[in-house]
């Protein structure tokens, strides 16, 4: 079973805030994807700050997205 994205924040250094709905906030290092096929269009800031959530998960302008489980696994908990 996997969280469900609330809410998402940028942050300059290509990582994401996220708030889940069970009001646990973490961080996502977007940095190693972004080599990756779509994900190398993030790498313009005007783009990469286009993100919202998307259902359970997050989605940005061109349509890049990133599977909720695979958010939540390797995203660390930030005390706030």
């Amino acid at each position: 079973m996997y969280m469900a994205v609330k809410e998402v924040k940028t942050q300059n250094d290509y990582t994401l805030l996220l708030r889940y709905k069970n009001g646990e906030l973490r961080q996502f290092d977007m940095k190693p994807y972004l080599e990756l096929g779509i994900f190398q269009e993030l790498k313009d800031p005007l783009m990469f700050n286009t993100v919202k959530p998307s259902f359970d998960s997050i989605e940005w302008a061109n349509e890049a997205d990133l599977d909720p489980e695979i958010l939540y696994k390797n995203s660390i908990r930030i005390n706030d």
